[in-house]
């Protein structure tokens, strides 16, 4: 087992351009983008000299709210370098999440661009800062919403609101940083400060803003390249959104710690992603589930050479089995492999690995990573449960977060007094060691005393030739406290009914966990990173409920 690296994110970048400086570090395809190893470290340098400039300061926050953008990237290291901590938005925030986020994190800066997917992000950002003091003697700005904001840069050259300041004009701002200032600020890091902040998604009550260090993220990213075979021969697409775990983490820090290129996608988009993929010659992909079920479905996918793919991962929520089955024999990728874990960990704690067997890959999310350790008990007790018996998943390592932001009381409720993160997930542990994930405590379905656990039924109905995807959510009953209800999505052209779905499920599910509720969607609900929020779909069955017994 090879040791833990205690370095920072700086000097991880600073060893790979010593081993690989000539090598394709970032290529953005579509952009015409490309910097070797040793050309994106001299950008991340002028980055870093311009936050110096800028006055940010060690350990002060600055927030990126952006889709995965060159610049996002250089200040993801750039901010690492000068021991700033990045505060990752996510790009489907409106105001009201916005201006939470940017007052609880106590972020000075806001890094952004013009918007995503119909938001204004310039409009949101001028709405939020609309009221203003400019003090006379400094000329300093205070805005009376956002009292600690204090720098908004447009990632761009040209803003319309010529009271924003550009990235070229920030960029000024390190002409008068000397290398020797820099090196001094990166000489007073240490690679168990925190470095990364990202807001849970926040399901239940307020996103939390979890603290990642150094150490956490330079590790996790190092290990889950280990687990893929990652080298630095290898080119991945990186389709995830950078401002999640799964892109600065599991795609940025993965390809850096090994010397890999990393070849991002702005905005997801399938065939953008096949065309990248076959352009770039991509031996990596990542994608959630719902990535690869758009890839793999769109209609051009069979015009693409994806022959050259061999590893990747599939994160982030349920992986289906018959998806993984088409990712590993249509796309070519016999080696991905699937992870699990959450942004409180770093995020990976356990993967599977290219040799193990489908049914590893397809029935498990694998076994813990090096250094850290699992255990699944009795949430009531709190007691180990031997292996095979479903419990909640723990787990204590190098991996575990600082805490959750200013919420101490939070931070001890997930992270107990001998270092055990709770997970909230269900799980079970074989006496191999590998983990099959059964659920969140909160989504399992209690029906007249029954536990039901979705992913079972979900797992079931794929095998339908005419569901593309499925959720199933449990919705309030007088009788049996709860009843099930199946959100299903059809594939294109079929005819499938509320009356076909139960029969297909007759006589091969147990009663009580046939569907008592049938909701055929068009789409998801879906968080900017790709996960399906169930919270949402339980809100619309719930509603359908309602009306059926009217």
């Amino acid at each position: 087992m090879s040791e833990l690296k205690k370095v920072t994110l700086g000097e991880l970048l600073l060893d790979t351009v010593n081993q690989f400086g000539s090598q394709e570090a970032v290529v953005y395809s579509k952009e015409g983008i490309r910097y070797t190893y040793k050309e994106f470290y001299d950008e991340t340098t002028k980055v870093a000299k311009a936050l110096l400039g800028l006055g940010v300061k060690k350990g002060e926050h600055i927030a990126a709210w952006a889709t995965n953008v060159p610049e996002w990237l250089l200040l993801q290291f750039a901010s690492a370098r000068i021991g700033a901590v990045l505060v990752t938005v996510n790009t489907s925030y409106q105001e009201s999440e916005l201006e939470y986020l940017l007052k609880q994190s106590d972020s000075t800066t806001l890094f952004f661009i013009d918007g995503f997917k119909g938001t204004s992000y310039l409009s949101i950002i001028q709405q939020l800062t609309q009221e203003k003091t400019i003090h006379s003697t400094s000329q300093e700005i205070t805005y009376s919403r956002l009292p600690i904001l204090k720098n908004l840069i447009y990632l761009g050259d040209s803003c319309s609101d010529s009271s924003m300041t550009t990235w070229s004009m920030f960029m000024e701002r390190g002409a008068s940083i000397s290398d020797s200032e820099l090196i001094e600020r990166e000489r007073s890091l240490h690679y168990d400060d925190v470095i990364n902040m990202q807001y849970t998604s926040g399901t239940t009550g307020f996103p939390k803003g979890v603290m990642l260090t150094h150490f956490n993220i330079v590790n996790n990213g190092y290990l889950v390249a280990q687990s893929m075979k990652l080298t630095n021969h290898d080119r991945l697409c990186i389709p995830v959104p950078y401002f999640h775990c799964f892109g600065c983490v599991l795609g940025v820090l993965a390809c850096v710690s090994v010397g890999a290129t990393m070849v991002p996608i702005i905005e997801f988009n399938p065939e953008l992603v096949l065309e990248t993929v076959e352009k770039e010659k991509c031996t990596g992909l990542h994608g959630v589930p719902t990535m690869f079920i758009a890839e793999l479905n769109h209609p051009n996918f069979s015009k693409y050479d994806l022959s050259l793919l061999r590893t990747g991962i599939m994160a982030g929520s349920t992986c289906p089995i018959e998806v993984m089955k088409r990712v590993m024999n249509e796309m070519n990728m016999s080696e991905i492999t699937i992870a699990y874990g959450q942004t409180e960990s770093s995020p990976v704690i356990t993967q599977t690995i290219t040799t193990d067997s489908l049914t590893r890959k397809v029935e498990t999310v694998g076994k813990a990573h090096p250094h850290v350790e699992v255990k699944i008990i009795d949430p009531i007790t709190g007691l180990e449960v031997e292996h095979g018996t479903q419990g909640e998943l723990c787990t204590r390592g190098y991996l575990v977060m600082k805490g959750y932001y200013k919420m101490p009381e939070a931070t001890q409720e997930a992270i107990d007094q001998d270092g055990w993160l709770h997970t909230g997930d269900l799980a079970t542990m074989d006496k191999d060691g590998y983990v099959v994930i059964t659920g969140r405590l909160k989504d399992m379905i209690i029906r007249g005393g029954e536990n039901i656990y979705p992913r079972e039924i979900e797992e079931f109905l794929y095998r339908h030739p005419d569901i593309l995807d499925v959720q199933v959510v449990g919705v309030p009953d007088q009788k049996y406290g709860e009843k099930v209800a199946a959100c299903i999505k059809l594939k294109e052209d079929a005819t499938l009914t509320e009356e076909g779905v139960k029969n297909f499920c007759k006589g091969k599910l147990s009663h009580y966990k046939i569907p008592e509720y049938i909701m055929f969607v068009s789409a998801f609900p879906m968080t900017a990173s790709g996960k399906i929020q169930k919270y949402k779909l339980r809100e619309q069955a719930v509603e359908l409920t309602k009306s059926l017994s009217i």
